[in-house]
């Protein structure tokens, strides 16, 4: 049996994992996923910063004295999800980054990317980054039902997350990894991820879906997650 811990990217909650982590624990698996500090049920006055989503992962992890742990990052979060996998030690399994951002030391989410629009949205926004539209995720593989369903449980994002740099005390290519590349939002990985794909410790997997596979398709990336347990 191994530990799942699954994190959504921007906007979204443990309630984004739902029927993934239904299909994981079917197959003998435990899955836990979290909302980081900010958002859904988590939400508060003060933004969380992005050292704060890192601490939210290692001390779940830690209360629930997880072994033989899977991180699981979606998008923003395989920032924090990346850092926390080198700080819990010998009780990382694997970490499993889902069409995600890779921290890159001293650099931070909205780095390297054409990003000032995002920045204004913050500004404009009391410091959170305001959900997508319906209209936003069109052409990623989601039925209306599931759009309805993303868009109706997101929640604004704290922006200082997305400004604040990455810290990391190695390389990022030492972790055992699996980077799950969703083709309808671009065939080629991003930058940073295609500097560590050359890793002897690293894989890359396709996914013919879009952004969001966790409601487009929970179980063929359950099976993707499933998999990544028997990778050395």
């Amino acid at each position: 049996m191994t530990d799942f811990v699954l994190v959504a990217g921007t906007w979204l909650g443990a309630w984004a994992w739902d029927e993934v982590a239904a299909e994981l624990r079917g197959a003998g698996h435990d899955a836990h996923a979290l909302t980081l500090s900010g958002l859904a049920e988590r939400r508060s006055t003060q933004p969380a910063g992005q050292q704060t989503h890192v601490g939210d992962i290692v001390e779940e992890v830690e209360r629930l004295d997880l072994r033989d742990v899977v991180l699981v990052g979606h998008s923003y979060a395989g920032i924090p999800v990346g850092q926390a996998a080198e700080r819990i030690g010998d009780r990382l399994r694997r970490v499993v980054f889902v069409d995600a951002n890779v921290p890159v030391d001293g650099e931070s989410f909205l780095s390297g990317w054409p990003s000032d629009h995002v920045r204004q949205a913050i500004d404009g926004h009391a410091g959170y980054w305001p959900p997508l539209g319906p209209e936003d995720y069109a052409g990623q593989g989601l039925t209306d039902e599931q759009i309805a369903r993303i868009v109706g449980g997101s929640a604004p994002h704290p922006g200082v997350t997305l400004t604040e740099p990455a810290v990391l005390a190695r390389p990022l290519g030492e972790l055992p990894a699996t980077y799950v590349k969703c083709l309808l939002d671009g065939d080629e990985p991003m930058p940073a991820v295609a500097a560590v794909l050359g890793s002897d410790s690293w894989e890359l997997v396709e996914l013919d879906t879009g952004h969001w596979p966790m409601f487009s398709q929970p179980r063929a990336l359950a099976r993707v997650l499933h998999a990544a347990v028997a990778r050395p």
